[in-house]
């Protein structure tokens, strides 16, 4: 007979997690690095009591339930997928806070592993505090909630359960193509009772992260696809970076003279320097990406879900014969834009491309067409990175600014409003690591608790984190936590008096930026009009604990992040931006315009709508 051990449910989940270990390409390393949580009666006797026992897995604290799981996620994405964290929370809104972050997680495809605490499995005190009741059912609670947002769900009734529901979490967890948050919900009752667990259960064990190969058939058609096509073209999305084939794709690329244009999440496949690099494609793209993209005859997905944004709401691709070929480790991805489809590790085919088109070269006209493009790029970013403006600053400035003081190794970090577009465009990315946003749910507030998982995953490097006033005020308490904890990030923080992205977006359907500043209610109008409201964000970022400086000029803000960079704590620096003084766009995007309106501004951004619409096009 096996020999057991008895411990609490909670004892043997904290016990089992610290011994799981995942390997890939001969490299073992432990898949998690400790556990974030925040405590309440729903958790602190169990899993509380459980992590007091293992002083060698670390628990951190943090402020915001939200945050936490979205500071797991930006460690998992800086570890390439091979690394992340535990939250735990107590039952009731110390779960529900961690539904958004987990949405934000299983839409970018990041590893999290969320415990939240439930309602007592055996009923009989119930109902309990914080406790959602239904008419219809005892059997559900807020955290059926994560069911919607989770790529695994499951709620452990029983403290033998634990023994079928966390392989099955793991072999989630550690999948390339169907990671995500998974969600163990945990009842309080439950984490606190006891059962005789097999020991060899919390033996070492090591997940393989497979590299897939591709259809023998299907990658001959592949081939014989790139061999026919005159216009091909590369979107390099994040499972290029996450499979590590950047180096086998700049070797592809330098081979066969097919350009590359990047997503949000590819962002650093190439150097941004590499004459084939056309930069960022799609909505944020730039326009030397989105010429090459409208004309070409194969475009080649490498690890991207095509969102519409990349796509340019299905108007990007204009050339009436252009097929797709999808490298991906997902099938749901590899089948999209009636592609066919590669389902295999992105490394692993870009290899096996070099081989098979080892004799196949774009000709000279396409390859000078696009280092032309390229170099045009080039020298409107360095324009936009030396705009003399204000102040205000502009926020391309400020970009430039910042993307001197981050050289080689340096992190930046955004995630809402307008800085996802225009870093899109600007960010000059050195490494495959250099640029980390999360757009995939675009969460306003991720900023903040996501510099500081980077800045976990990756110690060695400068974090800078750039945020706008609008997301700096949903989340601006895990300053603390990088307090607490001793991590020298770099908060640089663009006041623009409210919301300049949606602004810009209103003012385009024609609604001039209604509701989008940060002004008081004035009374002559009834509406949010009057002066602006007078947030000192040096003071509040002082206040948790940071060290805070304004900077009124490039020289002054240049200054304070060198300043920054030797510092031992927090930074925040505050800059004022213009909103007005924006970076162009050179792709559509489709948000519907109201059909029918008094005003006249609607009615003509309706009529300059159904133009744009009519280019959009079925790949079915």
């Amino acid at each position: 007979m096996a020999r057991t051990i008895r411990l609490t449910m909670a004892q043997a989940l904290i016990r089992f997690l610290k011994n799981q270990y995942v390997e890939r390409d001969g490299r073992v390393i432990p898949f998690f690095a400790g556990v974030f949580g925040i405590f309440g009666h729903g958790n602190v006797a169990g899993i509380g009591q459980a992590l007091q026992e293992h002083p060698d897995f670390p628990y951190y604290q943090a402020r915001n339930e939200q945050a936490m799981v979205h500071l797991a996620a930006a460690f998992a994405k800086m570890s390439n997928r091979l690394r992340t964290f535990a939250c735990t929370s107590s039952i009731g809104p110390g779960a529900t806070n961690m539904v958004t972050a987990a949405a934000g997680a299983t839409i970018n495809r990041v590893p999290v592993l969320l415990l939240p605490g439930d309602i007592f499995a055996r009923r009989n005190v119930a109902p309990v505090l914080q406790q959602l009741e239904q008419p219809y059912t005892q059997d559900i609670s807020v955290n059926d909630a994560f069911r919607a947002v989770s790529r695994y769900w499951d709620r452990i009734y029983r403290p033998e359960q634990l023994l079928y529901a966390l392989p099955e979490a793991m072999r989630v967890l550690t999948s390339p193509a169907d990671t995500g948050a998974v969600t163990l919900a945990l009842p309080q009752d439950v984490q606190a009772e006891a059962f005789d667990y097999p020991e060899h259960f919390f033996e070492k064990r090591v997940w393989t992260i497979p590299r897939p190969r591709p259809d023998e058939t299907l990658f001959r058609r592949a081939v014989e696809m790139i061999r026919q096509a005159k216009r091909p073209l590369i979107i390099a999305g994040g499972g290029v970076i996450y499979s590590e084939a950047t180096e086998v794709l700049r070797r592809f690329v330098e081979q066969t003279g097919i350009p590359v244009g990047e997503t949000q999440a590819g962002k650093g496949s190439l150097r941004y320097d590499h004459p084939f690099n056309l930069g960022a494609i799609g909505v944020t793209g730039t326009f030397a990406a989105n010429t090459i993209a409208r004309d070409a005859d194969l475009v080649i997905g490498i690890g991207t879900r095509y969102t519409d944004f990349t796509t340019a709401s299905k108007t990007l691709f204009q050339n009436p014969e252009v097929r797709f070929i999808n490298i991906n480790v997902a099938e749901f991805d590899a089948y999209k834009m009636r592609a066919l489809p590669l389902v295999a590790d992105a490394r692993v085919v870009l290899e096996m491309l070099l081989e098979a088109l080892s004799d196949y070269r774009t000709d000279e006209a396409y390859q000078a067409q696009v280092k032309r493009l390229h170099d045009e790029w080039d020298t409107e970013v360095e324009r936009l990175y030396n705009v003399q403006h204000g102040p205000p600053l502009a926020q391309s400035a400020v970009i430039g600014a910042v993307n001197r003081a981050a050289r080689e190794k340096g992190v930046v970090i955004c995630a809402a409003g307008s800085l996802p577009g225009d870093l899109h465009k600007l960010w000059r990315a050195r490494d495959p690591k250099s640029y980390h946003l999360e757009y995939g749910y675009s969460c306003m507030g991720y900023e903040i608790p996501g510099g500081i998982g980077v800045k976990m995953a990756a110690p060695e490097r400068d974090v800078f984190v750039m945020v706008g006033d609008g997301s700096y005020l949903m989340m601006p308490t895990e300053i603390v936590t990088a307090v607490q904890e001793g991590i020298p990030i770099t908060i640089v923080l663009l006041d623009n008096h409210g919301f300049s992205s949606i602004g810009g977006l209103s003012q385009s359907i024609g609604s001039g930026g209604f509701g989008t500043h940060y002004r008081f209610r004035n009374p002559q109008t009834g509406q949010l009009d009057g002066d602006v409201l007078p947030i000192d964000y040096v003071a509040n970022a002082r206040s948790l604990g940071a060290h805070a400086v304004r900077a009124n000029s490039i020289e002054e803000l240049e200054a304070a992040l060198e300043e920054a960079k030797k510092a031992d704590r927090v930074t925040v620096i505050v800059v004022e931006v213009d909103r007005e003084k924006r970076v162009p766009g050179y792709a559509w995007w489709d948000v519907p315009i109201a059909e029918v309106s008094t005003m006249e501004s609607v009615q003509k951004a309706r009529a300059e709508y159904e133009k744009h619409v009519k280019e959009e096009r079925h790949f079915v």
